[in-house]
């Protein structure tokens, strides 16, 4: 099979696969931030202080936290489309039950179930990618599905914000129609996953035979190859000093993420006093909408380069450098290009960063250790959004702890640049390849000698 033909077959994946992908995860990010639009009237509803505010924002992560292996480890027995519909269903239904929240009690134990119920999402994307893009193409593969938070966040900022419009509609308020739309929307997105979602390239329809035998015969050759490493079984990835190194950097990386992501809302109501809530979710989505023009070509040149360190290691530093000018700024406007120029940075990172992981873990190692990193990366979704609210309460003032994102990202990119070098992936052609050509072309043929 010539390389060119190759490529189509993974453009074919990609066109086939992320349109579905990439709108499972807005969803899970709306149902995951829907809160920071809704909390401008939720908090005075409920009576949640911001420290009660951030604690439940973050609690989810926690849950997350506890569940995240086990569900990744269903997955890989179960297949991701069953699984993955099985989650959308279950956030959706406790979604919609955030409707319900009285008080921070309440508050904090539907978090919590929201968190249990989501656990497995990323990560199991992130594994279900890795059986079906090569790893030369699968930093593109990353960054497309990357492409889909700012989307949420920003879409989500506009779409959320207008259902607080809604307040008074049949005796609700407005930030309970969030709740009831977003997790309404996760429960029908469900079926989508159920019905389209191919577990593995040999049950791909839309691939002819000759497609998928090559697709299964270098996936297979990357992961044999893994293997030969012996990291590929469950005790591997927790035993593995780079799986524990890749969860601290990633930990770093994502504390800005959550950190600014639940309060960017309530800072600009700060920064823009005289907006009313619906001009602020419309200011909210603009950084986001900003931070989509770094994602897919930061990742294309690292992987066009095969270089990994320097291209996650240089964001993380723009990022620092967005949410020190924020800060610095008095002028409204200046200190949102601040914010503007951090999400750059901060959303071109994470596609890069999942390039290290899945260029040396295989089989359960893979389906394990994804998802340590990914839940213990995501411990800093309780830290990040506590510790803001805990530094607003005590200076009035939610900008504050934006110091506390620049410092995390710093030690980002200082980590990328101590991780693990990576050899660069081997091109889509090599040597593998005429073998499976060769094998898929005498299958039922009498065996006979190599041309």
């Amino acid at each position: 099979m010539s390389e060119a033909t190759q490529r189509r077959v993974v453009r074919k994946a990609t066109w086939r696969l992320m349109p579905i992908l990439m709108a499972a995860f807005v969803v899970a990010y709306l149902d995951r931030i829907n809160i920071s639009i809704g909390a401008l009237e939720m908090r005075a509803d409920t009576g949640l202080s911001a420290t009660a505010f951030g604690l439940g924002a973050g609690i989810f992560f926690i849950a997350y936290f506890f569940f995240e292996v086990p569900s990744n480890l269903v997955l890989h027995r179960v297949g991701a489309r069953r699984w993955i519909a099985r989650i959308m269903w279950t956030w959706g239904i406790i979604t919609v039950a955030m409707m319900f929240v009285t008080g921070p009690v309440s508050f904090y134990i539907l978090r919590a179930l929201l968190g249990a119920a989501e656990a497995g999402f990323v990560p199991g994307i992130i594994l279900y990618l890795s059986y079906w893009f090569p790893a030369r193409e699968r930093g593109k593969a990353f960054s497309w599905f990357q492409v889909a938070v700012p989307i949420s966040f920003a879409f989500g900022s506009v779409g959320t914000g207008a259902l607080l419009n809604l307040d008074g509609l049949v005796g609700l308020h407005g930030w309970q129609w969030i709740f009831i739309v977003t997790g309404g929307v996760a429960i029908a997105y469900g079926f989508v996953i159920w019905n389209f979602l191919p577990d593995r390239p040999a049950d791909a329809a839309w691939l002819s035979a000759g497609e998928r035998d090559w697709l299964n015969e270098r996936m297979r050759s990357e992961h044999e190859h893994k293997k030969n490493s012996g990291n590929h079984t469950l005790r591997a990835s927790f035993s593995n000093p780079s799986v524990w190194f890749l969860s601290l950097l990633y930990f770093a990386i994502i504390l800005g993420q959550w950190g600014i992501g639940f309060w960017l809302p309530q800072i600009l109501a700060q920064r823009f006093s005289e907006a009313s809530h619906f001009q602020v979710s419309l200011l909210s989505a603009a950084p986001w909408l900003i931070a989509l023009l770094a994602i897919v070509p930061v990742s294309w040149h690292s992987d066009r380069t095969g270089e990994r360190r320097w291209h996650l290691a240089i964001p993380c530093f723009v990022s620092v450098a967005g949410f020190a000018s924020s800060t610095y700024f008095a002028q409204p406007y200046l200190a949102l290009a601040g914010t503007a120029v951090a999400l750059v940075g901060l959303m071109a990172a994470v596609p890069v960063f999942w390039n290290l992981p899945t260029a040396h873990l295989t089989g359960l190692a893979a389906a394990s250790g994804i998802a340590l990193i990914n839940s213990v990366g995501n411990l800093s979704g309780f830290i990040g959004p506590y510790m803001l609210g805990v530094i607003s309460d005590a200076t009035g003032s939610a900008q504050s702890g934006v110091a506390l994102l620049c410092l995390s990202l710093a030690a980002a990119g200082i980590l990328a640049l101590l991780a693990r070098h990576e050899p660069p992936p081997e091109p889509l052609t090599d040597q593998l390849e005429p073998q499976a050509s060769a094998r898929s072309n005498n299958r039922g043929k009498p065996s006979t000698a190599s041309n």
